[in-house]
């Protein structure tokens, strides 16, 4: 069975960069978009979903703007838009075998930034970022998409009807530092990253908060 990654891309134009919280939520939207087995996508894209989910969910964030971008659109995807920001999800592909119009894309440079607090979060599930970790906008990305992956697994059928009747809006928000360690040890489900980039390997980036999730450590 081939090993797959989940590849992100974010536009990030030189003269409109997206907000980093738009950015993030939109990952997480992205990937429940691509889960999400009522969507059209599923019957040409299932085997590559099925095969990726057998081992871990890496998810690699690359950033495109201008032509990069429309080359982007050109291949199969779905494309999410949060307030500022857009991002396009593909199928996984092979780890060693991407199309080259996305194996030619930047993983630097997506040090994004929030001009102003983001909105409160709405009633709904709340992904939780590590206060205590400095992360790239790219990489918290591919985090929130992790800790969306597992709340999405964590849902009953109704829970992932009312999900998809709010179009997958998910809030992420960075915890207080006092309220982060109430939340990681709260049984909610807790993403470890594997440390490949940026990170310490086994570091608890994001938890994911929803009324109906108990489901504990998962690493990714």
């Amino acid at each position: 069975m081939t090993e797959r990654v989940l590849p992100l891309v974010v536009r990030i134009e030189r003269a409109a960069p997206p907000e980093r919280t738009d950015a993030l939520e939109a990952a997480a939207t992205a990937v429940l978009s691509l889960l999400d087995p009522l969507q059209d996508h599923r019957d040409a894209w299932d085997e590559a979903i099925v095969e990726w989910e057998d081992h871990r969910i890496r998810k690699v964030v690359r950033r495109a703007r201008g032509a990069e971008w429309r080359r982007v659109l050109a291949l199969p995807g779905i494309t999410v838009t949060v307030r500022t920001a857009e991002v396009r999800v593909h199928p996984p592909v092979p780890l060693d075998d991407w199309p080259k119009d996305l194996s030619r894309l930047q993983v630097s440079g997506t040090d994004l930034a929030d001009s102003a607090p983001p909105p409160s979060a709405a009633d709904g599930p709340v992904l939780w970022v590590n206060p205590h970790l400095d992360m790239t906008a790219g990489k918290a990305m591919a985090q929130a998409g992790h800790g969306a992956q597992l709340a999405w697994w964590g849902s009953d059928e109704s829970a992932r009807a009312a999900w998809r009747d709010r179009g997958f809006a998910t809030a992420v928000r960075t915890a207080g530092p006092d309220e982060w360690s109430t939340l990681v040890d709260s049984g909610l489900p807790v993403v470890r990253d594997a440390g490949f980039t940026e990170i310490e390997p086994g570091s608890v980036t994001v938890v994911a908060d929803a009324p109906w999730l108990r489901l504990g450590v998962f690493e990714v």
